[in-house]
């Protein structure tokens, strides 16, 4: 069995696949696409935090507060990141869903 080392950066070439297609769709809201972009900087950013706890601290880096919490920041934002968009992109289909409603209602003027 491959090791989890491995397996992680073998995982990194279906996610990538998994960016290429949302950008080249143009349909992911360019909030959100940054957001899954940021989960690449997170990766980028663990990998050498993880070297580093264990050749300095000789433990994992989740056992090193400071530095995982530095690390896990990066996916915080990344996640934050991917909801805004989403949520902003849901907002605007509903706001032109409503004006459009609203241009459709026929409007009748009642004489006194």
């Amino acid at each position: 069995m491959p090791s989890k080392d491995t397996l992680f950066a073998l995982s990194l070439f279906p996610y990538i696949g998994f960016l290429w297609f949302l950008t080249r769709s143009g349909k992911t809201p360019r909030i959100a696409l940054i957001g899954f972009y940021m989960t690449l900087v997170f990766v980028a950013i663990t990998i050498p935090a993880g070297i580093y706890a264990q050749k300095v601290y000789g433990k994992a880096l989740a056992n090193v507060d400071a530095l995982h919490g530095g690390a896990e920041f990066f996916l915080t934002l990344a996640n934050i990141l991917v909801v805004i968009g989403f949520q902003r992109a849901i907002q605007q289909r509903q706001d032109s869903s409503q004006k459009t409603e609203r241009q459709e209602i026929p409007t009748v003027k009642i004489k006194s």
